[in-house]
Order: C-alpha cells, then sequence, then structure tokens
C-alpha cells in the first residue's frame, strides 16, 4: 500500500528539494530522567479509578458482584402478588359488606310493600277467577294465593312423626315424657364385623408407644367405628388399605424456589375464587341495584319505595273495579 493510498501527503528526496527546502538538522533528544513518565502515572490513575469502580459494582450488586439471584426477584414478585390480592380481598369484602347492609335496608323500608303487591296480586287473582270461573284463571289464583301464604306439606313438617293411624309411636312417646326407643339399626355383616374387628386389635389406641401415635389412633379408630356403625364395608376395606400402608411420610422439605412458587399458585387459586365472589356480588339482585347507585344507596331505596307506593295505588284501582 502506498502512502497515496493511506492519506498521507506524498514526499521527494531531499536531493531534489531546494536548499531552503530542505528540514534542518535532528536534535538530539534530552536524556532520560529519572522522574516517572506522566503517560505511566495518568495509565496508573486510569487503572486506579478502574478497579474502585469495579469494587463499587461489586458492592452494589452489580456486573462485577453478580446479576440478582432468581429467588430474590420470585421473592418480589410474591411480595406484589400478595398486597394486591390483600387490596383486592378489601375491595371484595367492603362491596360485600355493602350489599349486605343494603339488603337489610331493602327488607326493612320495602319488605312491607312487596307483600302488600303480593297480597293485592293474590286478591286480584281470586276476584277475577270468582268473576269468570274459567279454570286457567283459578289456577292462578291458586298460586298466587301460595306465593302470599305457602304451606308446606304434612310430610315436610313431621315427616316421620305421622303415619296412618296418627302419631307415631317414638312421637307419642315423646309428648308423654315416656323414654324414647332407640331407632332400629340394621345389622352389620359378617364382613363387616370381620373388618372391624381386625382393625379394632390392630389399631386400638392402647397400643401405641408415644402420645402422638395415640391421636393418630383414636382419631382412626373414631372413623372405624363410624363405617361399622353404619355397615359400610367398602369404607372398612378402605381403612384396612390405609391402615395397612402406615402413616403418611413427611414431605420433603421444599427448596427457596419451590416455596416462593406454591406460594403464587396459591395466591393465584385465591384470586380466582374472589373474582367468582365479586361476580356473584356484582350479578345479584340486591348487587345490581346498589351498582345503580354506589353513591346514594338512601336516595335509590326512596326512589323504589316511590315506585312501589305507586305499583300499590294501581293495583288496589284494579281490585276496586273487580270487585265492584
Amino acid at each position: 500500500m502506498t502512502h497515496e493510498a493511506a492519506g498521507v501527503p506524498p514526499t521527494r528526496n531531499d536531493d531534489d528539494r531546494p536548499d531552503d527546502a530542505r528540514p534542518a538538522e535532528p536534535q538530539t533528544a534530552p536524556e532520560a530522567t529519572d522522574a516517572p513518565d506522566a503517560s505511566a502515572e495518568e495509565a496508573g490513575a486510569s487503572s486506579s479509578s478502574a478497579s474502585s469502580a469495579a469494587a463499587s459494582d461489586s458492592s452494589d450488586g452489580g456486573p462485577q458482584g453478580g446479576e440478582e439471584r432468581p429467588e430474590a426477584r420470585l421473592a418480589k414478585a410474591v411480595q406484589v402478588a400478595e398486597q394486591a390480592l390483600i387490596e383486592f380481598e378489601i375491595a371484595v369484602e367492603t362491596f360485600r359488606v355493602e350489599v349486605e347492609n343494603f339488603s337489610r335496608l331493602h327488607h326493612q323500608k320495602l319488605g312491607p310493600m312487596y307483600a302488600r303487591l303480593d297480597e293485592l296480586d293474590a286478591q286480584i287473582a281470586e276476584a277475577r277467577a270468582a268473576r269468570t270461573g274459567d279454570p286457567e284463571d283459578l289456577r292462578k289464583a291458586k298460586e298466587a294465593r301460595d306465593i302470599v301464604m305457602p304451606m308446606p306439606g304434612v310430610d315436610e313438617l313431621f315427616h316421620d312423626w305421622m303415619d296412618s293411624d296418627g302419631l307415631s309411636p317414638e312421637a307419642s312417646a315423646m309428648l308423654t315424657e315416656q323414654p324414647v326407643r332407640p331407632p332400629k339399626r340394621v345389622r352389620p355383616s359378617e364382613e363387616a364385623r370381620r373388618l372391624y374387628r381386625e382393625l379394632a386389635r390392630k389399631a386400638h389406641p392402647d397400643l401405641a408407644q408415644d402420645e402422638p401415635e395415640r391421636e393418630r389412633r383414636d382419631e382412626f379408630i373414631t372413623r372405624v367405628n363410624a363405617a361399622y356403625g353404619r355397615g359400610d364395608v367398602e369404607l372398612l376395606k378402605e381403612l384396612a388399605a390405609e391402615w395397612a400402608a402406615g402413616p403418611a411420610k413427611p414431605l420433603p422439605p421444599l427448596s427457596e424456589s419451590e416455596e416462593l412458587y406454591a406460594r403464587l399458585e396459591w395466591l393465584s387459586r385465591r384470586k380466582e375464587l374472589l373474582t367468582v365472589l365479586a361476580k356473584e356480588l356484582e350479578e345479584s339482585a340486591i348487587g345490581s341495584m346498589l351498582r345503580m347507585a354506589p353513591d346514594d344507596p338512601d336516595q335509590l331505596l326512596e326512589d323504589i319505595g316511590d315506585q312501589l307506593l305507586g305499583e300499590v295505588s294501581r293495583r288496589e284501582a284494579e281490585l276496586a273495579e273487580l270487585v265492584q
């Protein structure tokens, strides 16, 4: 490569130059001294500054000190999720209390008006049925009256307390302060008795060597007794298999990351449950009414009351025309 190519001006041989254009004789360079070279001092200073900066980066968790641990970032995410869930729970609970209070006030203030409207609807339907005698009108009149005064059937009220001959023996005994016979039990099958005896011998609490083991056996025998009392052979077999498997082994301890991920999963499931609850509250009849006037629910009750009074007046006028 030529100097021209490198961008350096071309030169000529000194013999070709005029005398006045020739360069001066080169001067002898001064002898080196013992003083430190300036460039060396600057380099040393730069190196010292770089070391200080590296130490600072290391102490601040910078690149020299290593990046932030994944567990630390995950812990921050858990903290943010916990705070967000707390705020969400507060909002849902606040709205739930508002809905509950509004429902109570709604029932206290407007309940009598709704009852009056139901009664007027029943009277109107009965008056119309009496006038027309139409089977459909009679059916509607009965349905309207049932809404006002629902009457449960005798079976629903007394269940097994009454039979074709009157009061059952158990009911008569109680009313006459006589001892009541215990309810009849189905005798457990031979298989149930065999399973019960085997489990009772193996899991009896008196065989425990320490208090925790006694508590485990007490809880287990309680379930065995309940299954035997019902004669549940299948459940007794399951309990026998459970006892044969031995006590549940403790789970191995979770790592820090596993605990944090488990916490995030729990927070996510909790948020889903709260979301469902919030949706149910918002879509309920009282919740929908409350959302119509969240800033002044009392005025909303007054407005609804005025509307109901108007409905009562219209129904009373309709009933008056029918009974004339």
